[in-house]
This record gives C-alpha cells, structure tokens and sequence, in this order.
C-alpha cells in the first residue's frame, strides 16, 4: 500500500511516499517559501533531486503541485493518483479532543478548528493542507496524527499550572506538550536498540531543532514534557525564548508600552538562540562563530537549559535507561550533547568523546562508554514514518 505523508507549516510543506508495510520511501520532497515572489519545489527520488523556482500562492497550490509531479511521467514515480490508499497528515495540536491519530471527517475538522487559538501559528496551515489532501486524494483514507497525542499519558500533577483550577475547567489552560511523533518514534527506536518492549523502558528523549523539546518516558509513554500549552515553553529555542518569569509580560506591557501581539512577537520570533546572540537562530551559524562572546553564551544557555532538564526528569523517572538525542541539533551537534551531558558521571553517564564526534550526518548509535550505566544514543527522527504507519493501520482498518 502507498501513503503520502504531509507536513504543512506556515510557509511550506513536506512530503513523503512509503510503500508500507515495508516502510519503504519511494520519494520525498518539499514546497518552501510559499506566498512570496519566488518559492522553491524539491523533489528527490533515491540519490537523485530536482529543485525548480516557481510562485505558489498558498498551501492549495502547493498540494496541487506536489499531486502532479507524483503522476508526472518523468518522474516515474507512479501512474494515478488512486495508488496512493492513505493520506496521512501532521497536526500540532490535538487539545484534549484526540489521544491518537484518526481517520479525519468533518467531526475531526471542526475539532481541529476549535483548537486554532491554542496553536495559532500551525493549526491553520495543517488544516489548509488537510483540506487540499482532501480535494487532490478524494479516494485516500485522510488521517489526522497530532504533536500532542504522545503526551496524553501525562498525568495531572504533572499539567496542572498553578493557576485557579477554573481556568482549566472552563479553557483547558494546561501542559500539552509537542514534538509528539518524534519523541513516540525515537523511545520507540530506543527500546528496538536496546533489545526492550516498547513499554519495558525509561528514556529521556530529546528532540532538538529550531524548535527543542524534552520528554521523560516512563515505561515507554509520556510523564512530562517540557514545552506546555503552546510550543513556546521550556528549552531555549531557535527563535522562541522558552521558559521565563511571567512578570517580563507585565514589565515590558506597562513599563515599555508594548502590545500583548508584540509581546507574543518577541517571545515567538526574536529571542532565544537568536535574541541572545544577536547574530542568528542557525546552530550551525552559531558554531561558527563561538568566538564572538554573546554567541558563545548564547550555545552556553542553550546547554545549560538541556542539563537541568534532563537532571529534573531522571529525578521524575527515578530508574532510567537512556537518553536518545534526535532533531537538526541533536542529531549534528556533538558540542551540545557533551555540554548538556557533561559531570554527569555521578548520575550514570558516561560519554564517549569519540564516539560523540564521529555521530554526525544522520548517523544512529550510542555515544556512552561501555561503563555507563545509563546509556546515550543519537537516533535520527522519522516522524514522517511514524505517521505513515498510523495512516497505514487505520487504513487498514477502514476496509474490514
């Protein structure tokens, strides 16, 4: 069976095809900088890839582009569209409505609408491209996973906030967590690698990107995670500031006559790597330029950051065995795992410096010494992957 995984975000989306169940990627691909004068059409078919500038207006177009290019002759990829048996499609935020990933029908849409004001900046670009997946693939089964299925495990003590109680009766206010797919995937892969049941393990997974992450699984499901009702916080992020004293709202809102839309601006788009270093939100800028003393303290937070949150949630998980690395940082920046790790011994962890270096480009294993007693792993992510394989079983299931 053929699924077609997308991936919708503000400006861009990205897709994959799987022959499943052999989790087979016959192609991937991706439409960026969408709605500006120039946007670019990725297409790449084993070792081969083919990139074109075009004007794609919104998230329609881009979907109608990426239905074409698939029965496309050149391309040989496939025939007709009605190959394609299941839809899958990425959504950030599933509210308390959704624990897993289902089949989408207008129930399921009007849900995710209702879940807009919670994720402003990703709902409604998940929803465009649901809808256009709809119109392109009328005979595919369109699924639906959500970021925060994952972390419906947690429990209350750990998404409560210490806010009035009513709050959260009457909105909801309260922990989510994101990166969801992610972190299922990679404590899934973990427990693979380790010889484990997907529920016989404790690890803290740590998705580090633009947007960064932690969770603690205990026995293989989520406990706690460190972003909360939105994606804006815990760790210190690309762009996003993560956790800070509520009070700097109140201070640069009376004080400074800012707008609370400002606020949310500075928070979301200007701080972070980026507010701190003054120079970019890219880590792979930023080692570049260590030397410059706000970059160097910027990457030293950053770290900083990571270490206390993995120390809290090995004090949550009690008994843990392992921390997994994934993401664009995680996976590339052996800097970063040996800072955020660093006179750990006395806790269990071992790294391995030259196992930590070699582990770059996409590349999965452990980085920890023998000795260790908690073991550490770079675990390249596949959400795309986890995502087919819900489409695939649903699918499935839709025909019995």
């Amino acid at each position: 069976m053929k699924v077609l995984v997308f991936n919708c975000g503000s400006s861009s989306v990205k897709f994959k095809l799987f022959e499943m169940p052999e989790e087979k990627q016959i192609v991937e691909g991706s439409v960026e900088k969408i709605g500006e004068e120039i946007s670019f059409f990725t297409l790449k078919k084993e070792s081969e890839a083919n990139k074109e500038e075009l004007k794609i207006r919104n998230h329609l177009e881009a979907l109608q582009l990426i239905a074409k290019s698939l029965v496309d002759k050149k391309n040989e990829i496939i025939s007709n569209l009605d190959e394609i048996e299941g839809v899958g499609h990425r959504v950030v935020h599933g509210g308390e409505g959704f624990d897993k990933s289902v089949v989408i029908d207008e129930a399921v849409i009007k849900k995710i609408e209702e879940y807009q004001g919670l994720a402003p900046l990703h709902n409604p670009h998940n929803l465009a491209g649901i809808k256009a997946g709809m119109k392109f693939f009328p005979k595919s089964v369109q699924v639906s996973s959500f970021d925060t299925a994952f972390h419906s495990t947690i429990p209350e003590v750990a998404y409560i906030y210490g806010i009035p109680y009513k709050f959260y009766e009457k909105y909801q206010l309260r922990r989510y967590g994101f990166h969801g797919t992610s972190h299922r995937y990679v404590a899934r892969r973990t427990s693979e690698i380790m010889g484990k049941g997907k529920y016989d393990i404790n690890v803290i997974t740590c998705h580090l990107g633009n947007g960064c992450s932690v969770t603690a699984c205990k026995n293989g499901k989520s406990v706690d995670t460190s972003m909360g009702l939105t994606p804006l916080e815990g760790l210190i992020m690309g762009t996003r500031s993560g956790d800070i004293d509520p009070g700097i709202i109140f201070y640069l809102g009376e004080s400074n006559g800012l707008s609370f839309s400002e606020i949310n601006k500075i928070f979301n788009k200007e701080s972070g790597l980026l507010g701190i270093s003054g120079v970019s939100n890219d880590f792979r800028n930023l080692m570049e330029n260590i030397e410059n003393p706000r970059v160097k303290l910027a990457i030293e937070i950053f770290c900083y950051r990571l270490k206390k949150y993995i120390g809290s949630y090995i004090a949550v998980l009690g008994k843990i065995d392992a921390i997994s690395f994934t993401a664009g940082i995680g996976e590339n920046v052996p800097y970063v795992r040996e800072k955020s790790l660093e006179n750990l011994e006395n806790l269990g962890i071992e790294i391995d410096k030259e196992k930590n270096k070699k582990i770059t480009e996409r590349k999965e294993g452990e980085i920890s010494k023998e000795s260790s007693k908690i073991k550490v792993f770079v675990i390249p992510t596949n959400e795309e992957l986890r995502i087919a394989y819900d489409t695939y079983q649903l699918t499935q299931k839709t025909k019995l």
